[in-house]
């Protein structure tokens, strides 16, 4: 019996056991994931948190209800990849395999910038964890005056739009709070502009003056004093603020260190094209444990693993992986008020208005926000518990059905 293993039962590793489960035979190989933690995160649902739109309990389920039948599901943790012995070190067992996949994701290291442990779920806060979600929802629940900062320290993050999502949802609550004119909202970052693309980023930093949202550019991150509660850059800049939003540096897992897989922040060295690593045989990656120029987010995730999947069939079948992964990219953005902006774009597009198709429900306007885009955004959810973890693929006259029945929705609003 050949061994595929999976590292990682996140949004990636979940989609490409559904469907590498559907591709291969059971009688031939083996396929088991493993992960130190029973329950599946909607992770986009934490940024919602902090404003009450979503409950902890919203975004959690269990991993087990999303994996299939014939695939193995092993509590560990990982604390090492012998890329050489093709062997994974657990804190309870060693695991042999003819394929990997490393799905391991990444997370937040607050403590790689001076001072911030200081102040950290103090007036320091993320929406990057669910426990800090929580955290900064207490925070906000009796804001009402004061400076708002949210501050990106370096790139990459996970979910490039996310920053962006905040301070509109920041602007939006404290609107209806009654308070927006006693808060001050500012976003600071390492970027030239709102967002990383020139076209989006002047749309959406035009959006920002509008809802009177400062953007600091070009703010490389140094340290932070807790006790002045300021954010100073390595020019000596300094940004001062009554409630820091941070979003910390973004590593990958702590397992990759030392693999001879990774790059200095820990993220697999991967083809950007094929998603096979680099530096390995038999090695492919998904998610946000890639260093592939393309946004760490659950829908790329989703165009990742169809890749990922066709590439190992096509070498267990002794055929080259093919280059079909594009870089490939759509987001939904929270302006507020029940409006949403749309983008959708890969390695070589960026982000541009226009229109996006949808069956049956008639195309959502891109780099333009509208009450069609924020339902949407809200049905997100549904489609990724239902259909995406699942590797669910919707004829067409399915999607016409789910069409309508998210226009009933928009139309009994």
């Amino acid at each position: 019996m050949k061994k595929v293993l999976i590292l990682g039962s996140g949004a990636g590793g979940t989609m490409v056991a559904n469907n590498l489960r559907k591709k291969l035979s059971p009688k031939q190989w083996d396929v088991t994931i493993i992960d130190n933690d029973e329950i599946h995160h909607y992770q986009p649902g934490w940024l919602f948190v902090p404003f009450d739109v979503y409950s902890p309990e919203d975004c959690q389920k269990p991993k087990r209800e999303f994996i299939p039948a014939g695939v193995n599901f092993v509590l560990d943790e990982v604390v090492g990849v012998d890329k050489e012995s093709r062997t994974v070190e657990g804190k309870k067992d060693k695991y042999s395999y003819d394929y990997l996949i490393i799905a391991s994701g990444c997370s937040i290291e607050p403590e790689e910038v001076q001072g911030m442990m200081d102040g950290w779920h103090k007036d320091i806060h993320d929406f990057y964890t669910l426990d800090g979600a929580i955290a900064l929802r207490e925070k906000m629940k009796y804001f009402d005056k004061g400076r708002v900062v949210l501050n990106i320290a370096e790139l990459p993050y996970k979910c490039p739009v996310a920053p962006l999502e905040f301070i509109f949802m920041a602007d939006w609550f404290f609107g209806t709070k009654g308070v927006r004119g006693d808060v001050e909202i500012e976003l600071v970052t390492p970027m030239a502009g709102a967002f990383s693309k020139p076209i989006a980023s002047s749309i959406l930093g035009g959006i920002c003056v509008e809802k009177n949202i400062k953007v600091t550019p070009n703010f490389d991150i140094a340290q932070v004093n807790a006790e002045e509660k300021t954010i100073e850059s390595h020019k000596g800049d300094k940004v001062d603020y009554d409630l820091l939003v941070a979003i910390p540096p973004n590593f990958g897992a702590k397992f990759l260190g030392g693999s001879g897989l990774e790059d200095p922040l820990r993220f697999v060295e991967t083809d950007h094209f094929t998603l096979k690593a680099k530096n390995a045989d038999n090695i492919y990656v998904v998610g946000d444990a890639t260093n592939v120029p393309a946004s760490k987010a659950g829908a790329v995730a989703h165009y990742e693993s169809q890749t990922v999947v066709e590439n190992i069939i096509r070498e267990i079948d002794d055929q080259e992986p093919k280059p079909t992964f594009d870089g490939h990219a759509t987001c939904f953005i929270c302006s507020g008020y029940e409006k949403a902006f749309l983008i959708d774009f890969n390695y070589e597009y960026e982000p541009l208005p226009g229109k996006f198709p949808f069956p049956g429900l008639g195309p959502f306007s891109l780099l333009g926000d509208s009450y069609l885009n924020y339902w949407g955004k809200m049905m997100f959810k549904w489609v990724y518990w239902n259909m995406m973890l699942k590797g669910v693929e919707l004829p067409l006259e399915d999607q016409l059905t789910l069409a309508g029945k998210m226009r009933h929705t928009l139309v009994t609003q």
